[in-house]
Formats: structure tokens, sequence, C-alpha cells
């Protein structure tokens, strides 16, 4: 460092100061974001994809799915995130604790390379004695603005945190590099450049917004830049290559999310660009009001959005002119311009048009500039005001993770921010579905269906409600239009081979199960459905390997247990089936099924007592179960619980009154307490259900043959 630069820099001890600030309000805006759910497209790229599992297989980790979710072609993220299922399995704490730190360390990387830009010599006179504060705030003011909570919150969005951390490092390294001619900075900066690439596309702008800050604050010239850095920024550009090799294996798009090709223009794409990009400049004056989802809609006719288009003519223009006669300014708005370019121009985003984490990066320069306009037009008196509203900002941000709290609660509000939003209400029906209100759900799914009537997905989970209401002859028509529209849309297989299972047409439902596994060879499901169409044949053995193949995709899965267990019963192995069934409602204690087999199993084992709690425990999700009555009934008798049994079984009579084993185990409880004419009349109500029921009838006559 320069001695002049040196005399403007405050003590190490002020700097660190500065940093704990920026830490600390940082942890404090993102407090109640910890407990927050997986949902929208964390599944995908976390609980569903088997690449993270084992944190050994080195190779599978960096090698992700190559499918277009959150991880396609970013092998960091997806290293990231096998990192935390290591640490944690699918405990949401640990990995919201991991997007905070990477967002902390992005402000920190901010701070630095703010501070050390104003320090350089064509900024040192203006805003040298100020650099400390301006950086600080400026980072506080990034951290905590509720524009970033969408990148911080949804665990996926790594994505972003991950590239601007690497994005801001190279920044600092190389400034660190500019001040020192240090190798090792500048090996550091090419480092990050690289780490970048292999966390998102956008990182391709960095070699270039690097030589553009050279050449405007430090070189003067860009053939000078390149004369005196020319290792660092040809070791930046190097990096491009890997960016393409990643790009180029994910086979140059993002599967049906994004690229050329995908059904929609580049042309209607860059109108929509126009909207947006006006729109995150609103929101970083005024973030309100922030929506999860905007939505996938494009703009075909340029005259819905000539101001937007007047606009952007003018912001780009004058931000060339500025490049070329205020290259300082040029450089914030090429910092914003820029970075949003690759997500934000041409090159379609089907999948969200527009979304707000695009600005995570963009977000700095405005920040940075206002904040230093502020203090030449107020001096240190514009300190306390940025203060003021980054407290602010830190309020509002909590306020808006705590719509975060839950699925439910999320997309209900991006509901009535954007009624007309087909896959919101699609997500809100989800979220209802989770929550245990189907007919709540089904009318969001319809609303969708109707604002698109195209919707795949909308269709899927119409034909998923019926499917599961027990109508699968409603469902089949729905699910061979949803694959008639996305023919690889893998679910909807699976979904139309359970159908047609259980309607009978076992061929083609297993040939439909198996086209589920060919196109996304990670679905636990199907295996589950092909171990039960494998039970329904007695082929026991073929249903273990299906399972095997589950578990392994999805470890703990309960679904997979419950089959195990009747594989196992059906190879005489009872053991071994009740430890499947305890396993399954170790992961999913509101299994109602598997509690009351498991409760059936233990009895007939001779364990009645053991029974009895796993009939209870099903019976406080399911009350109105007869048949679970009935089992409990029977296991409290063997218990010596006379009175109670005899309760439940005339429980599970007012529930079902034509439930014949109920009136027959009723009549030989009574007739055994010696209640005789309780016990005729019992057994007189099974004959009327059943005249030739044998064993009311011989009841009934050692009763009457009684003295």
């Amino acid at each position: 460092m320069s001695p002049a630069a040196t005399a403007s820099a405050p003590p190490a001890r002020s700097v660190w100061i500065s940093a704990a600030v920026i830490a600390v309000a940082s942890l404090a805006g993102y407090a109640n974001s910890f407990s927050v759910p997986f949902f929208f497209d964390d599944p995908l790229s976390i609980t569903e994809n088997p690449t993270i599992r084992q944190l050994s297989d080195l190779g599978a980790v960096l090698s992700p799915p190559n499918d277009g979710r959150g991880v396609t072609g970013r092998p960091l993220v997806n290293l990231s995130l096998a990192i935390n299922w290591a640490l944690g399995g699918a405990s949401v704490g640990g990995y919201h604790a991991a997007n905070l730190l990477l967002h902390v360390l992005a402000a920190l990387a901010l701070f630095g390379a703010v501070r050390r830009t104003l320090l350089l010599p064509g900024l040192r006179a203006r805003f040298g004695q100020a650099a400390l504060p301006i950086a600080r705030i400026s980072a506080a003011l990034w951290a905590l603005h509720p524009l970033q909570t969408e990148s911080v919150t949804c665990v996926i969005q790594r994505t972003e945190l991950l590239v601007g951390l690497f994005y801001l490092a190279t920044f600092y390294c190389y400034l660190r590099a500019t001040e020192t001619g240090s190798r090792a900075w500048t090996a550091l900066a090419i480092a990050t450049g690289f780490a970048g690439m292999a966390s998102k596309e956008v990182m391709v702008t960095a070699p270039f917004l690097v030589l553009l800050h050279d050449r405007t604050f430090a070189a003067g010239s860009f053939a000078e830049a390149w004369r005196r850095r020319r290792g660092l920024h040809a070791g930046l550009f190097a990096s491009l290559g890997l960016l393409a090799w990643l790009v180029l294996g994910a086979g140059g798009t993002r599967g049906e999310a994004a690229g050329f090709g995908v059904g929609v223009t580049w042309w209607s794409y860059a109108l929509k660009q126009c909207e947006a990009i006006w729109l995150y400049l609103k929101l970083t004056a005024w973030p309100h009001p922030l929506v999860l989802f905007y939505g996938t809609d494009v703009v075909n006719n340029p005259l819905e959005v000539w101001p937007q288009i007047i606009g952007i003519v003018a912001v780009v223009g004058g931000t060339l002119w500025a490049l070329a006669r205020k290259p300082k300014l040029g450089f914030l708005g090429m910092w914003t311009l820029g970075i949003l370019a690759p997500s934000s121009s041409v090159v379609p985003l089907v999948s969200q048009t527009v979304s707000e984490h695009r600005m995570y990066l963009p977000l700095a320069a405005p920040l940075a500039f206002g904040l230093a306009a502020a203090f030449l037009a107020l001096g240190r008196k514009a300190f306390l005001v940025a203060a003021a509203i980054a407290f602010a900002l830190g309020a509002v941000t909590l306020r808006r993770n705590h719509d975060y709290r839950s699925p439910l609660v999320i997309w209900a509000d991006t509901v009535a921010k954007a009624p007309n939003n087909a896959r919101a209400r699609n997500n809100l029906g989800d979220a209802l579905l989770l929550a245990g209100r189907p007919d709540a759900a089904m009318t969001e799914f319809q609303a969708a269906l109707r604002l698109e009537p195209n919707s795949a997905e909308a269709r899927y989970n119409i034909a998923t409600l019926r499917l599961e209401a027990g109508r699968p002859a409603e469902a089949i028509p729905l699910l061979e239009e949803t694959i008639r529209i996305k023919p690889k849309f893998a679910r909807a297989h699976n979904n139309l081979g359970t159908c047609l299972l259980q309607v009978g047409r076992r061929g083609d439902g297993v040939a439909r199960l198996r086209e589920a596994l060919r196109l996304d060879p990670a679905l636990p499901e199907a295996h589950c459905n092909l171990a039960r169409a494998a039970l329904d044949e007695g082929d026991a053995a073929g249903a273990l390997a299906h399972t095997d193949r589950a578990l392994a995709l999805q470890p703990g899965m309960a679904l997979a247990h419950f089959h195990r267990s009747n594989a196992f019963l059906t190879l005489r192995q009872p053991d071994r089936a009740i430890a499947e069934l305890e396993a399954a409602v170790r992961t999913k204690p509101d299994y109602v099924e598997a509690l009351g087999n498991l409760g059936s199993l233990l009895y007939q084992a001779g364990r009645p007592a053991e029974a009895i709690a796993r009939y209870e425990a099903a019976l406080r999700l399911r009350p109105n179960a007869a048949d679970t009555r009935t089992n409990l009934a029977g296991a409290l008798f063997q218990t010596g619980r006379e009175e109670e049994s005899i309760a439940q079984y005339r429980a599970a009579l007012r529930l079902q009154p034509d439930y014949l084993e109920a009136h027959v185990n009723l009549a030989l409880v009574l007739a055994k307490l010696g209640r005789t004419a309780e016990a005729t009349s019992a057994y007189e109500a099974v004959l009327r259900l059943q005249p030739e029921e044998p064993r009311a009838k011989a009841g009934l006559a050692r009763l009457r043959g009684a003295p």
C-alpha cells in the first residue's frame, strides 16, 4: 500500500469493529429465518437430490443432476448442500445457518472492496477520510435490504449467495493485489473467479468488470491495466473456460427452464425485462410489495411497455456516455446493468421471467452510490440518516422473513399480491394439501387451471387429489393429458402407473412406472409403486429389491419401509416386518396405516400392551376408524381391561353399525364376562346382519342352553 493510502486508512481495530457490526446486524435481520422449511424449488435440489447423500462420493457430488434444477451445472452449490446433508441431513436449521454465513461473508467482502476502492488515488481526495463509514454503512444497507430476503431465506438461492461471495471476493483480492503487487493475492483473485464460475452463470461478467474497474479506478486505461496485471486478468478470463465447460455439460441450457428454443422468443423476453428492471430499481428505493414469485408471463407488444423501453434506453445510453466521460459513474451503472445482463436481457429464463433474487449483487452499486452522493451533499450527517435507514430496512427484513415461516403463509401472501399468477395458486394448493385441507387445495388447483389451461402441474395436482380420494378412474384422463402437455413429467407417469394398477391394468401400470424411472432414475416413489405391484404378484424378493433402491435414494422413506414390512410378511418373517413398520413410524409418526398394521403384528406376536399404544396413536390421528377401534378392543381385553374393551367395541359400532366382526367380538366378550342378556342381544344383532353366521348361532345356543 502506498504511504498516502496508509495515511488515509483507519486503525485495524476500527476495521474489525466495522466487520463485527455488519455481521451482528445481518444476524439480527435474519434471526427468525432458521426454522423456515424447505419449499418452492428447495426440495428438488435438496431432499430429492441423490447426489448430495454421500459427501465421500466426491465425483457424484461434483456432478449434480443435469435436469435444470437449481444445482444443475453448479458443482460448488451441490458440494455446499452435500456438506449440509452430511452434518445434519434434512434438518433445515443448518442450511439456513450456512446461507446466512455466506451472506455475511459476502457483505464483509463488499465492505472491504468498497473501502479499498475509495482509498485508491482517484477517489482518495474526496472519500479517503470517510472510506470506512461509507463502506461499513453501504455493506450494512446491502446486507439488510429486504430485497435480499429471497436470496438468503430460500435455501436453494444459495446459488446467488455463493456467486455473490466469490464475485465480491474476486474484487477484494484483485484490489489487494493492486495495492501490494502480491502474487498470493493475484492467485486468490483467480481462484475465487474459478469458484464463482462453478457456482452460477452470472459470474461470466466478473472478468470484464474487474478489468473495467482496473481501467477506471487504478490503471487509467485498459492497456495500462493489462500491462500492470496481465496475469491476474488473463487468469480471470481463463475461468470463463470452466463456465463454458459446465454450461455445455448441462446441454447448453438449463433444461426446460432457460435458454433459446424453450418456447419464448428473445424479443418477448427482452420486452419483459424492460418492465422487470424498472421494478427492480423501484424496489431498491422502496421495497414494497415484495413478491416471492412473479410468474412466467412475457410481453409481446412493445406498446405495452413503451415508457419502460424509453427509460431503459436512457439508462443504457447514459451509462455508455458516462463510461467515456464520467468513467467512475459509468462503472456503477455497468455494475448493475452488467450483472443483470445474463438473466435480464435476451436469454429467456422461462421458469421465472421476473425474480427479486436477481438483484442480489446488482443492488450494491445503487446503495453505495446513493450513500457516497449523500456524503458529498450532507457531510457526515449522511451517515446518521443512512444508519437509521439501515435499521428500518433490517426491521422490514425481519418482518418479511416472518412471511416465510410456512409454505402456506408465503404462498397465500404471493397469491394476495398476484392473484392472476397460476403457478402461485398451484403452489398455494400444494401448501394447503400439506396442511390437511384438500378441499381448499382443490379450489386453488382449479383456479390455476382456469388461469393457465395448459398447466401440466395443475392437472397433475387435481389428478393426484382424485387418486388419493380413491377415484383413480377419474384421475387417469387428467394424467394422460398432463403427459401430453409435458411428456417428460416423471411424477405424472408415476401417478398414472399407480392409477392403472388400481383399476386392474397391471401391464400398462408397470410400463408407466418404468417410464417414470427412465425419465427420473432418482424417483423413489416409482420404486415403491413397483414394489407394491410386485407384492400383488407375490414377488416378495422383487418388492424388497425396489424398496432397497427407494431407501438408497431417500433414506428413511416411510412408504418403502411399509412395503418392506408386507414383503417380509409374505416371506413369513414377522419380526422383520415389525422392525420395518417401526422404522416407518419413526420417520413418519402420523402414518396411520403403518401404526395400525404395527399394532396388529404386535398383538399377534403376543405383545398386546405395545399393540394398544400403537392403536391409540392411530386413533388420535383417525378417530373414526372402526376397524382400529375393534382391534384395540381385542388388545384391551387380552390385558384384562374388559370395560374399556367393551367401550371400544361399542364405539366402533356407533361408527359402523353393520361391522360384523365388532358385533361378534362384543358378543363373545360379554358372554365370557357372564353378561348373558347383553351377549344375547349382541348375538341377535349379528344374526340380523348375517342370519347364517355360525359363531353367533353357536353362541346363542350356548347361552340358551345355560342354566
